[in-house]
């Protein structure tokens, strides 16, 4: 059953843009290389953004972590800060296909950005990818002199699979204890194993585009590996959401996580975490791509306003 009539006109652009989505341990590689290619480098100079390349310490002798670092040429100080994680699928992309995006948060917003280059599965299952993202908060808190960043206004998102990352990094920075998020962005995140399979295949009207259930599953079995399907690494899976950071989780009607992103919310506001839950219409994984469509334009609307508020900017 097609659902492209029920996909906005203006976003069946998406799903030309995208490369040949066969994913198997073969094919991984290339697919990588292919989604590099569609990555947009912002104007950093023009913006007045010093953009760095930088490598953080991993954690408990683990290599150390490529990132991009973002810095407002002008800013107060301490200035907010916000940690990025890249989508992929867990295993795909790099900093670099949110460039342009980081930059303009860094400029607008007057923050520091850090991107995350984590660990790729299948090469890199869990916990390599989640620590990776730990230690660049790690890091971030324990030079926020240097940074010239409030240790107080530390946010963290990402989309898909980064948003996947941000939420079970929000979960162990919560159990860790010592390491605060004030606010978790999250844009149609990838957050439970079980979605597209017998257990729990969905609605059939989600997940044609982009992202479908047979990739969904490759990727989460090669993030997985042989670590317990729980969380962190599995958001959904967590006993309680008591304690996370105020939340902004957006979500598309046609996307292959749109039902475990609506009961992922229905649980933070059960559990007392302040949250706001953006569902966007006649759209589908991906769909910012496409930047000219209105919902796009209302999506970065949404997105720059509810950070804005995350990180406390006037």
């Amino acid at each position: 059953m097609s659902t492209l009539h029920l996909l906005d006109p203006e976003l069946r652009a998406v799903i030309e843009q995208m490369p040949d989505m066969d994913l198997s341990h073969d094919t991984v590689r290339q697919r990588r290389a292919e989604i590099l290619e569609l990555a947009i480098e912002g104007d950093a100079d023009g913006a007045g953004v010093l953009r760095e390349e930088i490598h953080v310490p991993g954690i408990d002798g683990e290599p150390s972590v490529r990132c991009l670092k973002y810095t407002p040429k002008e800013r107060a100080a301490p200035s907010p800060a916000y940690l990025h994680i890249h989508g992929g699928g867990y295993l795909l992309g790099a900093p670099e296909m949110s460039d342009d995006l980081n930059v303009r948060v860094a400029s607008g917003l007057g923050s520091v950005v850090v991107s995350v280059d984590y660990r790729l599965a299948p090469e890199h299952p869990i916990p390599a990818p989640l620590n990776d993202c730990f230690a660049a908060l790690k890091w971030m808190h324990e030079n926020t002199d240097a940074l010239g960043i409030d240790p107080a206004r530390i946010a963290i998102g990402g989309e898909s699979a980064g948003g996947g990352l941000a939420a079970a990094l929000a979960l162990k920075a919560r159990d860790a204890g010592n390491l605060p998020i004030c606010f978790q962005l999250l844009v149609y995140p990838m957050i439970d194993d079980r979605t597209g399979t017998a257990e729990q295949p969905g609605d059939p009207l989600t997940g044609e585009f982009v992202w479908t259930r047979a990739r969904n599953q490759f990727g989460w079995n090669a993030y997985l590996g042989d670590a317990p399907r729980a969380a962190p690494q599995v958001p959904a899976r967590a006993e309680t959401l008591k304690g996370l950071p105020t939340t902004w989780l957006a979500t598309a009607a046609l996307d292959l996580f749109r039902d475990e992103n609506i009961a992922y919310a229905q649980r933070l506001m059960a559990d007392g975490v302040e949250t706001e839950l953006q569902v966007y219409p006649a759209a589908c994984h991906g769909f910012q791509l496409i930047p000219h469509a209105a919902v796009s334009k209302r999506y970065t609307k949404d997105f720059f306003g509810a950070l804005k508020r995350g990180l406390g900017v006037e």
